[in-house]
């Protein structure tokens, strides 16, 4: 595959950086709730800004800084939590990193690839849990799991049906590649293109690179501006928090944001925050940098800050209490009844999880059920949704942007959010997750304020109980 060098990494100013993080150094609280203030107009902070926040360790501006976090949330984005699953399809790799599971030499998990048959099979399974979005992901291997093979499956998901219903986006999280496949990738029609840098600092990412074509971080790290330039208006970036200091990493993302916007006129869609965890012969002693739970609410909330208008995504590495806490502080996507493992969906009193504790690329530590999850989700007093709309009507890239940044979006958002929550109710709820999902959805049907779309949206709700599927604005 022909690298091309058309892009810098020169925008990742590690001095910079460093010198801000000197300069901001114990900040006086006047400054740092100077700093709260702007973050609450929902208009972003400058990396210098960001900087401020992450260096507050005292706990009454932590907790302020959580409040405006949530006030930014809601904001932009409303009480909504977009709800996803993975689906793993083959965990061969090429790759050394140290802290991944699938790594090259790692001969404590099973080596596994799905067939079509079995990829069908394992997006039925989700479309009965409820699901209407997933994101594939697989290891670098150009021999197991080339692009055709991504394309292929891409393709194979989208027609598998269950009933009356489908996966409606599939999000795509596969190596860094050339501009040509890329462009194969928004031919298949995915939604949003995701790849974590894992991390921004030059020596840590050589260090827990040491072999792989993943070793080469100008590559990589350029990765974005490669699939924008094919098209793709939507694409995720993230950090493996734990590899290196934190507050190094939040600075580093936020000027890949701000270059991704220069060049292209927008940013990430989307931001993950994964947390370095255990993985089958990985030892995380090694790594000397894993923050505790109380700095990664302060990454939530100051990422949220930073940047208002991306979507914050959290998995199931973290534990059902910490993710219930986390969507107040900013997160807005969350994946729901995850397995990690290749193959490793099961229907309810199928196959053991052996398959799955083979092949995982990490451990999980939210084990609940897609319903259990989304009733949680309820309880904390938030409207999961299945929403794809914005895929299919073209609002991606500068165009979501446009409608992002000014709170506008959660206009659209809340009306397609409660109307695939509807479906979700109906078609695949537990009695008790449907029940306090009716109060749930009446409750936020409240909140919209023009009476024309609220008695439109409560018309296609009707639709929606006499039969009607995928109904959106």
């Amino acid at each position: 595959m022909a690298r091309s060098r058309k892009y810098s990494t020169a925008f990742i100013d590690e001095a910079k950086i460093h010198e801000w993080l000197k300069k901001t150094g114990n900040p006086e609280p006047a400054r740092v709730r100077e700093v709260i203030a702007k973050a609450r107009e929902a208009q972003g902070l400058s990396p210098e800004e960001t900087a401020v926040l992450l260096q507050v360790e005292d706990d009454e501006l932590l907790a302020e800084i959580f409040a405006a976090a949530r006030e930014v949330k809601e904001r932009i984005y409303g009480r909504r939590v977009v709800i996803f699953a993975p689906l793993y399809l083959s965990n061969y790799c090429i790759n050394s990193c140290t802290y991944c599971g699938y790594r090259r030499r790692n001969q404590e998990i099973t080596r596994r690839k799905l067939s079509q048959e079995e990829i069908a099979e394992q997006t039925r399974i989700l479309i009965d849990m409820g699901h209407k979005r997933v994101a594939i992901e697989a290891g670098e291997d150009p021999r197991m799991a080339p692009i055709e093979y991504i394309l292929e499956s891409i393709a194979t998901i989208y027609r598998t049906t269950s009933g009356r219903n489908s996966i409606r986006r599939v999000n795509v999280n596969i190596a860094a590649t050339t501009v040509e496949e890329y462009r194969l990738l928004k031919e298949a029609d995915i939604g949003t293109y995701i790849l974590f840098q894992e991390t921004y600092h030059r020596e840590t990412y050589r260090r827990v690179h040491p072999a792989g074509p993943k070793a080469d971080y100008d590559w990589h790290t350029t990765a974005m501006h490669r699939a924008m330039e094919a098209g793709i208006g939507d694409v995720s970036v993230g950090v493996l928090f734990g590899l290196y200091d934190y507050r190094f990493e939040v600075l580093a993302l936020l000027l890949h944001a701000a270059e991704l916007e220069r060049v292209f006129g927008a940013g990430p869609h989307a931001v993950s925050v994964p947390r370095l965890r255990e993985a089958a012969g990985v030892d995380l002693n090694n790594f000397p940098y894993l923050l505790s739970n109380r700095d990664f609410r302060k990454v939530v909330a100051i990422i949220r800050l930073a940047l208002p208008y991306a979507g914050l995504i959290l998995s199931t590495r973290e534990k059902p209490e910490d993710r219930d806490e986390l969507i107040a502080l900013g997160v807005s996507q969350m994946s729901a009844g995850s397995c990690t493992g290749v193959g490793g969906y099961r229907r309810p009193g199928g196959e053991e999880k052996a398959v799955e504790e083979r092949t995982e690329q990490f451990t999980v530590h939210d084990n609940r059920s897609h319903d259990e999850v989304v009733r949680s989700i309820c309880r904390v007093g938030y409207l999961p949704s299945y929403c794809t709309a914005c895929y299919r009507s073209g609002r991606t890239g500068p165009d979501f942007m446009r409608l992002a940044k000014p709170g506008r979006i959660q206009e659209l958002c809340l009306h397609n959010a409660i109307l695939t929550f509807k479906e979700y109710l109906l078609d695949y709820a537990s009695p008790q997750t449907r029940a306090i999902g009716e109060e749930v959805i009446a409750q936020q049907l409240s909140t919209i304020a023009d009476e024309k779309l609220r008695l439109l949206t409560q018309e296609r709700l009707q639709r929606i109980e006499a039969g009607e599927r995928d109904i959106y604005f």
